[in-house]
């Protein structure tokens, strides 16, 4: 494995981080290795809001399902998904403008999150630790207010950085699945219910838990994830990001 398929490989969610600041000069790094991620026909469809104020911090703390840690990250990177910035241009260039589609809004979701990655990419490189926070998308209300988002922006992702402390270095990395589990060859194959079962327990033996029950372990983590309130939530406020979009001619 070469450098950075190693970091890619070692890299992880970190959610606790030092006193030790992040330079301006770490920070300027990562943000431009964002900038030059992939990106759709070079348009770089989103805005990257680099969130300063301890105040607006801790509103996206609270916002973002009540996670204290945001509010002391010493980095925190919020990446919108804007499909207003290209039609201000294009309004000023004299063209004649239709509303952004969901097809704006997809190419937009992924050129934010394309960045993101490269930044987080970047951080891992320079010894700093990243955390998406996917929960941004909750509360759509109160964070348009806060971020004070137009129509046809929404928030992709959020990141915070920071230098990591020891002990969320030296914590195991969650285990992945098996390659075959995640990959089809040429088109989607379903499976069946014994490959979900053997694909779980595989994973689950690569982390070192022996006595792995598929159904009591599904059935927790569906209830804590997948039928939780911040689930809902989340999925509520994307609908109604996602209302900006249905009148366009995508």
């Amino acid at each position: 494995m070469n450098e950075i398929l190693r970091e890619l490989a070692a890299r992880k969610s970190v959610r606790v981080f030092t006193e030790e600041p992040v330079t301006e000069a770490e920070k300027q790094a990562v943000l431009g290795a964002a900038f030059e991620a992939p990106t759709a026909g070079c348009q770089q469809l989103y805005t990257i809001l680099d969130v300063t104020d301890p105040a607006l911090k801790e509103r996206l703390a609270e916002l973002c399902d009540h996670q204290p840690f945001i509010a002391t990250a010493p980095v925190v990177l919020v990446f919108l998904a804007d499909c207003h910035r290209w039609p201000q241009v294009y309004r000023a260039a004299g063209c004649k403008v239709r509303g952004p589609g969901a097809g704006d809004a997809l190419l937009a979701v992924a050129d934010a999150c394309i960045a993101a990655q490269n930044a987080v990419t970047a951080a891992g490189s320079l010894g700093l630790g990243s955390c998406y926070i996917g929960d941004v998308l909750e509360q759509c209300e109160a964070m348009r207010a806060a971020l004070r988002l137009p129509a046809h922006v929404l928030p992709a992702a959020m990141l915070v950085m920071g230098r990591p402390t020891r002990q969320q270095q030296e914590r195991p990395k969650p285990a992945r699945f098996a390659p075959e589990y995640i990959v089809c060859e040429n088109v989607y194959r379903e499976k069946t219910d014994e490959e979900h079962r053997t694909a779980f327990a595989q994973r689950a033996a690569r982390e070192g838990k022996k006595a792995f029950q598929f159904e009591a372990w599904v059935q927790a983590f569906a209830k804590r994830k997948y039928e939780s309130g911040f689930s809902r939530e989340m999925s509520r406020s994307a609908a109604v990001y996602l209302k900006d979009f249905m009148g366009g001619e995508g």
